[in-house]
């Protein structure tokens, strides 16, 4: 079954092509932010101006024509309401035009089982981190088989917490990423941290970086943000896989790509004989494979819907997202 994915949740719009689990394409376009963060208007207006050219070069480089596609899979939520509606319509109507079946996917779900499948993982715990969603969460239920949360965020994700200080600083692009380059060489200074069980806050060590900005260098604002930020995290991690008694380890989302997050996490795997698993980090990011790769196997599931059902809804719950296989 050869299926096409469409993401478009936040800035960037991704159509991805499978067939049979193999990835035959991955292709983008990305919504430059500049220093000013995302105006959910003009996000959805790029998306809508670039969403025809971002499937004809996934059908390229699949190197197959637009008949060849069985099914359309593609992200009903968690995201922006505006840049959601773009994907749905986009896909409605390849689906329309092409008589296939269509099945929404939850954007959290594409983010972990491409990466738990594609690492070999079985039933890990799952450190699910980006713009909008930083969760702990392991697979629940017997027949209905869903991502059960341990522990997550009591306010912003760590992304988003990220690209703020970002745009507080004035960094260009205003992303996490930068954050990452800025913070190489820095010395540590005292930051809040707010962990509670396995749950996280972060926008106390937001208000609290952003008011550093000019009393201490941007680099040990950002070096200190990062490791106190991440420290959080690898405290809630190591928790939740004692209480879980799990040796396998699934990070992934957005900010997974961030290279010192991978060394910490790798610190707590290795110290409790852990397996860990990551996406590459094309995966990390959002993409369009990562939704065909779950609606391929919600359709071969017979989880398709009909296109009067095909709605968005921007709190989709990732513990209310059926999981297959």
């Amino acid at each position: 079954m050869i299926t096409l994915g469409v993401e478009s949740s936040a800035h960037t719009f991704g159509v991805g092509i499978v067939d049979k689990g193999k990835i035959l394409a991955n292709e983008k376009s990305m919504y430059k932010i500049g220093t000013t963060g995302m105006i959910p208007k003009k996000v959805a207006e790029f998306h809508a101006q670039n969403s025809g050219s971002v499937v004809e070069a996934a059908l390229s480089k699949a190197g197959i024509s637009i008949r060849d596609i069985d099914g359309i899979g593609y992200t009903r939520g968690p995201g922006i309401g505006n840049c959601l509606q773009v994907g749905q319509i986009v896909a409605k109507t390849l689906a329309h035009k092409l008589h296939v079946p269509i099945v929404p996917v939850n954007h959290g779900i594409g983010h972990i089982e491409i990466a738990r499948i594609r690492s070999g993982l079985r039933d890990p715990v799952v450190l699910y981190v980006s713009g909008g969603n930083s969760q702990i969460l392991k697979i629940a239920g017997g027949s209905s088989r869903h991502y059960g949360v341990l522990g997550e965020t009591f306010d912003i994700g760590i992304g988003n917490m990220l690209d703020n200080f970002a745009r507080a600083a004035h960094l260009n692009p205003a992303w996490g990423s930068t954050v990452e380059k800025e913070a190489q060489g820095g010395r540590y200074i005292e930051m809040p941290y707010t962990v509670k069980g396995m749950d996280f806050s972060f926008t106390g060590i937001l208000t609290h970086s952003e008011k550093q900005l000019g009393k201490h260098s941007l680099r040990d604002i950002c070096f200190s943000l990062q490791e106190t930020s991440f420290s959080m995290l690898c405290e809630a991690i190591e928790r939740a896989m004692l209480l879980t008694d799990s040796k396998e380890l699934c990070v992934c989302g957005g900010v997974a790509q961030n290279a010192r997050l991978k060394e910490m996490i790798g610190l707590i795997a290795a110290e409790h004989g852990a397996r860990i698993g990551y996406a590459e980090n094309e995966f990390n990011a959002d993409n369009g494979a990562m939704i065909a790769f779950v609606a391929e196997r919600m359709l071969k599931a017979g989880l398709g819907v009909r296109l009067n059902k095909c709605d968005i809804e921007q709190r989709y719950r990732i513990d209310s997202a059926t999981v297959v296989g």
